[in-house]
């Protein structure tokens, strides 16, 4: 609900000041690609002013955000391999746990016969052990 709300809070000024550049830069303005010929360029390109200054923003956005995910490409590499060592301790304690439960139960059988065994034969056991 926070996040929603703080969502609208910046998007919504955001908005408001998009359209509000957009309105009060609407003359046309002309970009030339062609730095040696300047009265008649090879390519020259006629836009409203705001186009520029969006594209011009969306462009600044992109490069800042592949800059930035390549920049955090050694901390990806370092949480995959700490995932995959989590995963073997993970694995590697459950085997134990299940090993740990198998010698208790084998540790348990033995023991209930051991018990039973060491009983004249004459008297009964007073626990009879269930054969698992």
């Amino acid at each position: 609900m926070i996040r929603k709300i703080m969502t609208v809070l910046v998007l919504i000024p955001l908005g408001v000041v998009l359209v509000v550049l957009s309105v009060a830069n609407r003359q046309p303005a002309t970009l030339r690609l062609d730095p040696f010929n300047e009265i008649d360029p090879a390519i020259a390109v006629t836009v409203p002013l705001f186009v520029m200054v969006l594209l011009a923003v969306l462009a600044g956005m992109t490069v800042g955000a592949i800059s930035v995910w390549f920049s955090q490409g050694r901390h990806r590499r370092a949480l995959k391999r700490q995932q995959a060592e989590a995963k073997r301790w993970r694995d590697e304690a459950e085997a134990q746990k299940k090993r740990g439960d198998s010698l208790a139960a084998e540790a348990a059988t033995r023991s209930a016969s051991s018990d039973n065994a060491s009983l004249p034969a004459s008297l009964p056991a007073r626990f009879p052990v269930k054969a698992a």
